[in-house]
C-alpha cells in the first residue's frame, strides 16, 4: 500500500508530532464515507492494531491504514495555507474525489 504526502503537509504534521501529548502515535488515515466509486477521508492520531498496516512515506512519516480497504492504497495527503488553510486528502486511483478537513 501507498501513501504519497506534499511537503506542506509533512511539515504541519512533523510539528503536531513533536507535542509531548503525541509520543507513540501514527496518524491514521481512514474512510468517512462511501459513494459508489469514491471514498470521503479523515485523519487522526491513533496506534496500530492487528487489522492494519504501517505505511512509511518518502517525508519521514508514517501512516496507519486498514490493510484490506482498497479505498486507502494509493491516497494523497495534501496541506494548503492558500486561498485559505485546509487538508485535501484524496485517491486518484479511486474517483479523485476528495475531503476538505
Amino acid at each position: 500500500m501507498k501513501v504519497k504526502i506534499n511537503r506542506n503537509a509533512a511539515k504541519a504534521l512533523k510539528k503536531l508530532l513533536e507535542k509531548e501529548e503525541t509520543e507513540g502515535k501514527i496518524f491514521r488515515i481512514f474512510v468517512t464515507h462511501l459513494h459508489g466509486d469514491h471514498a470521503h477521508y479523515d485523519m487522526k492520531l491513533d496506534t496500530p492494531t492487528a487489522n492494519d498496516v504501517v505505511v512509511q512515506t518518502d517525508k519521514d512519516i508514517d501512516f496507519i491504514l486498514e490493510k484490506d480497504n482498497e479505498y486507502l492504497d494509493g491516497v494523497w495527503i495534501q496541506y494548503f495555507q492558500l486561498p485559505q488553510e485546509e487538508w485535501v486528502i484524496t485517491n486518484p486511483n479511486k474517483g479523485g474525489h476528495h475531503h476538505h478537513h
